[in-house]
């Protein structure tokens, strides 16, 4: 499947669309798996309570937000792919790291949570027929498609790999 287009997703949303360089959904989220092994085998346990300035998430806490938000993406893409008419909340993302208990877990927990959630990301969107994958939903008020989920998910941890590579390792 190409790349969304731009009035199946919110502006917003640009900023992590742009991460991705294939224009293939499956071709990107294969071309990502090395990136996410290589990440995470960059950080030990002493380097993941690293924050680099104080009231900024460490390490564990940014990890635990990418799993956190997988997960709600992947939430969303499975109402939208099931015509849910409701409109899916939002999420705070501050409260979310407040309340995630990370630091009281160990870097090869979360990383394995993150392999396990990223392995049923892919099941999900390989379930999903070509038609599906144009099904649209509202989340925060926002009409999103699942594709454009897809690419949003990528984009989201190429974002925060640039930041976990120019700001704490």
């Amino acid at each position: 499947m190409p790349k969304p287009i731009p009035n199946t997703y919110a502006v917003y949303f640009q900023q992590y669309i742009d991460q991705v360089r294939e224009e293939d959904l499956f071709k990107a989220f294969e071309t990502q798996q090395p990136l996410i092994q290589e990440l995470l085998s960059a950080v030990n346990e002493e380097k993941s309570s690293f924050a680099y300035a104080e009231g900024k998430w460490t390490l564990k806490e940014l990890l635990q937000h990418i799993i956190d938000t997988e997960r709600i993406f992947n939430y969303r893409a499975l109402c939208f792919a099931r015509k849910e008419a409701h409109s899916l909340p939002g999420f705070d993302e501050n409260e979310y790291a407040a309340n995630s208990n990370s630091g009281s877990r160990t870097w090869q927990e979360l990383a394995h949570e993150f392999k396990v959630v990223r392995d049923s990301t892919l099941a999900l969107y390989q379930s999903f027929s070509e038609s599906v994958l144009n099904h649209c939903g509202t989340a925060n008020n926002n009409t999103t498609s699942v594709l454009a989920t897809g690419f949003i998910t990528i984009g989201h941890f190429y974002h925060h790999k640039k930041v976990i590579e120019e700001r704490y390792l």
